[in-house]
């Protein structure tokens, strides 16, 4: 047996024993995408890898036990539209469950080691960008009744109450109702996710949160200065917070060389004033891909976004979170949910105990979740907040 073989052995029977609580999934919105939610045109049962990240096959081939599918809605949508939308998001997983025997809803830490204990994934809902409650408290909590574990407090955009991390900033992080959301989120036990946030609204959520912090699918500044990923000094206080970062794999976030070739492709759109999902936006991506090849990530640059985040914020606070079916800037080596097993082999290669994986890729996410539910029930004397953002904000 080689040394390639054996480590990924050691890779696949790690996963037996630990598998990937995975941070954020966005089959749902793909399915919306390209089929309409007509879950008949993609039978996950079976191989789906002409056309999505996701499958069933995969996600066992890859040791998923538990994934956070993202209920996302793009910033396009707004107000009473967004959360419209959001609401159709979480009845396709809901549908997606029902469908598929393997998959089981779950909101509870326990809950998830339960169904994993019969052999299900785990299926927890994860709603992504706080435009889907619509500046209310009420939609906030609505959201967590049907079952939703964390809100990404932005998407791509600012929100009146919260600045975006590829956004011009506004507020300078979060307003009075800002910190009132993430009390408020506390109380209802829904995980504050501070992906996609700028690093001012990262640093004022952890200083107004009581409970643990989640970035479901940010990786290290500090090895790719993108603005979708973590600083070092934020994740040095997730110790003190209790918080997970769970490392994503998206090209762009993760390879420079990569980021450089996105931020020059952007500049000629803005330049032309051009969409980047016009049919002039696609023309010109694939004439800057001919002229210049877009640099691609590998499974070692992945891996080294989790060794520098392991030393800066300690093995207790780190995990996993792909990003399938959210983007096309593929990590090569790690192109859909079945390819987990690679990232565990080089992180064996480079002297990960099976004590640390266990933690990146089980335990971490899963205490966080517990925690949140005990702060949650912590404050269950607190009476509802009905602050509104008119009222805080002006």
């Amino acid at each position: 047996m080689t040394a390639e073989s054996d480590l990924t052995d050691r890779a696949h029977a790690q996963l037996r024993e630990h598998p990937v609580l995975d941070g954020h999934n966005d089959l749902a919105w793909a399915l919306r995408e390209q089929v309409g939610y007509d879950l008949s045109r993609r039978d996950i049962a079976a191989d789906q890898s002409a056309h999505l990240h996701t499958d069933l096959p995969r996600l066992r081939a890859g040791g998923v036990g538990a994934q956070f599918w993202s209920v996302y809605v793009s910033c396009a949508l707004s107000g009473d539209d967004a959360v419209s939308a959001t609401l159709e998001q979480i009845d396709c997983v809901r549908r997606l469950a029902a469908r598929y025997p393997d998959l089981e809803l779950v909101e509870t830490a326990d809950a998830v080691e339960d169904a994993r204990s019969r052999g299900k994934i785990a299926s927890l809902l994860g709603a992504e960008g706080g435009h889907s409650i619509n500046s209310s408290l009420a939609t906030l909590r609505t959201l967590r009744l049907l079952g939703v574990r964390y809100l990404t407090l932005t998407h791509n955009d600012n929100l009146p109450w919260a600045d975006a991390a590829t956004d011009e900033p506004a507020a300078g992080g979060l307003t009075r109702f800002g910190v009132e959301v993430v009390r408020e989120m506390n109380r209802i036990g829904v995980v504050v996710d501070l992906s996609h946030v700028s690093a001012a609204t990262m640093r004022d959520a952890v200083k107004a949160t009581r409970a643990p912090v989640l970035f479901s699918h940010s990786s290290a500044r500090g090895v790719c200065a993108h603005p979708r990923n973590v600083p070092d000094d934020v994740l040095a206080e997730l110790p003190g917070n209790g918080g997970v970062a769970m490392a994503t794999f998206v090209s762009k976030f993760i390879l420079p060389a990569s980021l450089e070739w996105s931020e020059q492709f952007e500049e000629q759109l803005r330049a032309r004033g051009v969409a980047a999902n016009s049919a002039d936006g696609q023309r010109l991506l694939r004439e800057h891909q001919a002229k210049t090849p877009r640099p691609v990530a590998t499974v070692d640059t992945a891996a080294d976004h989790l060794d520098h985040m392991r030393e800066v914020a300690g093995v207790d606070h780190i995990g996993l979170g792909g990003d399938f079916d959210g983007t096309d800037h593929i990590t090569a080596g790690l192109e859909d949910v079945s390819t987990y097993p690679r990232l565990i082999a080089e992180l064996l290669r480079r002297g990960w105990s099976d004590q640390d994986l266990a933690k990146l890729t089980w335990a971490n996410p899963l205490r966080v979740l517990r925690d949140a539910d005990e702060v949650a029930a912590s404050l269950g004397d607190e009476e509802p907040s009905i602050a509104t953002r008119a009222q805080l904000d002006g």
